[in-house]
């Protein structure tokens, strides 16, 4: 598979988590803290899809470092979401199993990725 191949595979896999994290979130009952976490869960499983996207139209390989390091950080953020998820007892379904380890999957081939692109 070559590099654009894989780009554009990951861009709809990281779509596709985003729509089902987004899902997700719209599930968990509603509380004063779950539309803080619904929030926060959606805009950061959100945001690695739109980094993602935004790393593959860098204009160099400095810019597609930084934007890959964002984009890490997004999915980090998302998965600390669903750990606090779960701890919190607001679901512990098999969706979250899913996406948690989706979510792990998804930082550990972007930390790669950029570890491939230091110099």
């Amino acid at each position: 598979m070559t590099n654009e191949e894989f780009s554009e595979v990951f861009k709809a896999r990281t779509k596709t988590w985003a729509i089902k994290s987004v899902h997700f979130a719209m599930g968990i009952p509603e509380t004063a803290a779950s539309r803080v976490v619904r929030y926060q869960l959606i805009k950061s499983a959100t945001s690695t899809a739109a980094n993602y996207r935004a790393a593959c139209r860098a204009r160099s390989p400095a810019e597609f470092h930084a934007k890959l390091s964002i984009t890490i950080e997004e999915a980090d953020e998302t998965m600390f979401w669903f750990e606090f998820v779960e701890e919190a007892g607001m679901d512990k379904s098999p969706a979250l199993y899913e996406l948690k380890q989706e979510s792990l999957e998804i930082v550990s081939i972007l930390s790669k990725a950029r570890k491939n692109t230091q110099k």
